[in-house]
């Protein structure tokens, strides 16, 4: 019988010294510990381990029993009285056995745990591992980066619920869990923020950056997935109670404004590794975009935030951050950039932003960005959204801005759409121009006829096809024929009169060459189908 055993293996061990412990005596005590468990003698197990006689020898040898105890906690209903039984002894095992061995042993049951028992062992071991840890006297900061990191790592591969009947559900527990390891993390920020209220030179600050790297692996996995809106029938959303605590800790570590306004300047990389380091790089970018997102556009820590900043200075520090997640092809990312785009966009007046924000690259990259969503993406909404932004976008560009960017857009986009949309949007700023009472000089003279080069213009000349590119071509007559019926001849405040015979032989000499060409083609095709129909 697997208790006599064990009492057997007990009564031996209770004569030695705990110096003299052997080996042998470790296995013993663990098969049959793990017989007692297998058998269903979960009780009689229990009174083994609160016998105060055993307590050097489970303090010794019991760690050896977490992997056969988590396995049969895991296997008995909730209900059972075996489960209970079970739990007793975990609780036992916490308080008696050497917190370093002990350490390990729960860490390496979340280290071999997968697929849907991954966040039932995690809530069941994160309160024991926290008490563990807090006994720890060397290496503490260490090992809890150790725990957060390995329960992070465990959890990322498991889908995040996106909708709000996959939230309500939580099938597999991640909303449960990510909220646990932030209550598991607690007394850890507690000791920071003590620590640092101590002495103003706080230079421990080892615990501090695990802590910060656990932030930063939150906020890419899941709150960068996460849908983050209010919905509708859930009182507490999961994912925004998390978010709430994940801003928090970085705002009682002293982490939060650095991260929002110094993420250019990037944090000290501990790989040697260039691929390593490229990746730590992509996971710290994506990290901070998100972090962006949640004080930006969903207002966490927003309390927090000093009200000192221009909407421009605002708009240039979240650029980064927009072309990272309009770089993504999944629905929560692009929606946040989108949303973060706009967020930045609403705080400004339009014809306000300075041509000058053009020459850094993410203002040149983002729009670039958004035409690709326009035209690529297949999510419908998310089409039209960035339609929106991207016009949100150029209103509020000076008429210089305005200009550059109508220049950049039409050489780059490379889609007939786009490039009507554009020229719709050329012909507008003309319009402003000639009826507003101040004189514009982007849209009229010199410069509107360098912009009309690129405008009256078939990319292919005669050979272009004229239905792929017929958005474009629309708008270019279209423009045309609004410059010569609203600017006279007599006043040329345009200089369209002055390049008349330019336009008609780049533009519509060639168009008229196409149209015939096309004409003669789709008459052949009639032509041969008529034919092969006798």
């Amino acid at each position: 019988m697997a208790v006599d055993e064990l009492q057997a293996i007990i009564q031996r061990c209770q004569i030695l010294e705990e110096a003299d412990f052997r080996g042998e005596d470790f296995n013993l005590f663990q098969v049959a510990g793990q017989k007692c468990l297998e058998d269903g003698y979960a009780a009689q197990l229990l009174e083994v381990i609160q016998n105060e006689k055993n307590k050097v020898i489970i303090k010794n040898m019991g760690w050896n029993l977490i992997s056969p105890l988590v396995r049969c906690i895991l296997a008995y209903k909730q209900e059972d009285e075996k489960r209970e039984h079970c739990l007793k002894i975990l609780d036992w095992l916490v308080q008696l056995c050497n917190p370093k061995e002990l350490f390990l042993g729960l860490l390496e049951q979340i280290e071999q745990t997968s697929g849907e028992q991954v966040c039932r062992t995690v809530m069941l071991l994160l309160q024991p591992l926290q008490t563990v840890l807090l006994k720890l006297q060397n290496k503490k900061a260490y090992s809890v980066g150790l725990s957060l990191a390995m329960v992070m790592n465990q959890l990322t591969p498991l889908p995040v619920p996106y909708t709000k009947q996959q939230i309500q559900e939580d099938k597999l527990g991640v909303c449960q869990c990510c909220n646990a390891v932030v209550d598991f993390a607690k007394p850890f920020v507690n000791e920071v923020v003590k620590n640092m209220e101590k002495s103003s030179e706080y230079n421990d600050v080892e615990l501090k950056e695990e802590l910060l790297k656990f932030c930063m692996k939150s906020l890419k996995y899941p709150l960068l997935s996460a849908q983050l809106e209010q919905l509708e029938g859930i009182e507490e959303h999961p994912f925004r109670h998390f978010a709430t605590e994940i801003i928090d800790i970085l705002w009682d570590i002293k982490e939060l404004m650095p991260l929002v306004f110094l993420h250019h300047k990037g944090r000290r990389s501990y790989w040697e590794n260039q691929e390593f380091k490229d990746i730590e790089r992509k996971n710290s970018a994506d990290a901070s975009a998100c972090l962006s997102y949640l004080m930006f556009v969903q207002h966490f820590g927003i309390n927090c935030f000093p009200m000192v900043f221009s909407p421009s200075y605002l708009l240039q520090c979240n650029m980064t951050h927009v072309e990272v997640l309009l770089k993504r092809t999944e629905e929560s990312m692009l929606s946040k950039g989108l949303d973060l785009f706009e967020s930045c966009l609403l705080r400004m007046e339009d014809n306000s932003l300075l041509h000058q924000y053009l020459e850094f690259r993410d203002f040149i990259n983002v729009p670039q960005d958004l035409v690709k969503v326009m035209t690529l993406c297949p999510i419908e909404h998310l089409r039209k959204k960035s339609l929106n932004i991207l016009q949100l976008f150029i209103d509020k560009f000076d008429a210089e801005g305005k200009y550059t960017l109508f220049r950049c857009l039409l050489k780059t986009s490379n889609h007939a759409g786009v490039e009507g949309y554009i020229i719709q949007n050329i012909k507008d700023q003309i319009h402003s121009s000639l009826t507003n009472a101040c004189d514009n000089i982007w849209f009229t003279g010199h410069h509107l006829i360098s912009l009309l080069d690129l405008v009256l213009l078939l990319p292919e000349g005669a050979e272009t096809d004229l239905l792929q590119n017929s958005d474009r071509i629309m708008a270019s007559l279209n423009l045309l024929r609004y410059l010569v019926i609203k600017d006279c001849e007599s006043d040329n405040q345009t200089g369209v009169w002055s390049t008349l015979a330019k336009i008609k032989k780049n533009f519509l000499k060639p168009l008229h060459v196409g149209l015939n060409m096309s004409k003669a083609h789709y008459e052949a095709e009639i032509k041969n189908k008529k034919e092969n129909r006798r």
